[in-house]
């Protein structure tokens, strides 16, 4: 088995290296079959890894840069269809070899165009655009066994933000909480929610709160990943943009900060972007290399 890929390790949504989410970029994945790739994020432990090999039919213009991949995303359990904060360091991680401008990812889910940009001071940040999201109901039998696998009494929730399943590339239980200091109280049922989430085919539990109109704070549980926690975690940032606007609680036109990590040690920062008439959904951040 092949499992000594060149593995980059970067972390997204922030500019510390102890901050934010960290994730393995390989850019070349050519070689490597599914058993190989979820042996290396498994080795590598991070909640996901990034495995890119050339789009097909997508040979550049000699001299110039490949701008469109195939990328693949592995949890050190499984593979997932669209990994946010992976994306965005595997954008940085190409900028910085090949260049700042649009690339384009092929997923699982779809097609995500990416936009690599400096800013005034140098630091390099990447924006994708998600494929086009939904939003579903949660039955109540569904949302009692979440709350209980959380062990959060219904009492806890926001009434302003109704459970409903969000979906901007991969599908996330949108949970609100009523209080910051509920949301910072995180202990729950690993082998329960991790059975909910199979049976519900989600990717994370996104629970936030409202700090205010345009600000809010996020944690997302993956225990579907073999992880407790996700430390900022970017489709999750695009799938409730969108079910923020779908349900009314934001402007359709909106630019809303999400902070996430923080009750983990690693705080990040993703900024969501909405834009009246285009259903989808932009995430942005900053990503810095991981020494060593």
């Amino acid at each position: 088995m092949n499992t000594n890929a060149d593995v980059l390790r970067y972390t997204a949504f922030t500019t510390d290296p102890e901050g934010g989410n960290p994730a393995g970029v390989v850019l070349d994945a050519r070689g490597l079959d599914d058993d190989e790739m979820l042996a290396i994020a498994a080795r590598l432990g991070y909640s996901e890894t990034a495995f890119l090999t050339p789009a097909p039919d997508s040979a550049p213009a000699p001299g110039s840069p490949q701008r469109s991949y195939t990328v693949r995303y592995f949890s050190p359990k499984a593979e997932v269809s669209f990994c946010g904060h992976a994306t965005v360091a595997t954008g940085v991680a190409l900028g910085e070899i090949d260049g700042p401008g649009d690339y384009v990812f092929a997923t699982q889910a779809g097609e995500v165009p990416v936009t690599v940009t400096l800013g005034a001071d140098g630091t390099p940040r990447a924006t994708l655009t998600s494929v086009e999201p939904h939003i579903t109901d949660v039955t109540p039998e569904d949302l009692a066994e979440a709350l209980a696998a959380l062990g959060w009494p219904a009492a806890d929730l926001d009434p302003a933000f109704p459970p409903r399943i969000a979906y901007a590339g991969a599908r996330h239980l949108v949970l609100a909480a009523a209080t910051r200091a509920r949301l910072a109280d995180l202990s729950y049922d690993f082998a329960r929610l991790e059975a909910l989430m199979h049976r519900l085919e989600l990717t994370t539990v996104q629970l936030v709160w409202r700090a205010s109109e345009f600000v809010f704070h996020a944690r997302d549980p993956f225990p579907v990943g073999g992880v407790v926690e996700d430390p900022v975690t970017g489709a999750a940032a695009a799938a409730f943009g969108a079910y923020a606007r779908a349900l009314g609680l934001v402007p359709s036109d909106a630019v809303l900060t999400l902070h996430q990590g923080e009750d983990m040690g690693r705080p990040g920062e993703l900024t969501v972007t909405l834009s009246e008439g285009d259903p989808r959904v932009r995430v942005s951040g900053a990503a810095v290399r991981i020494p060593g």
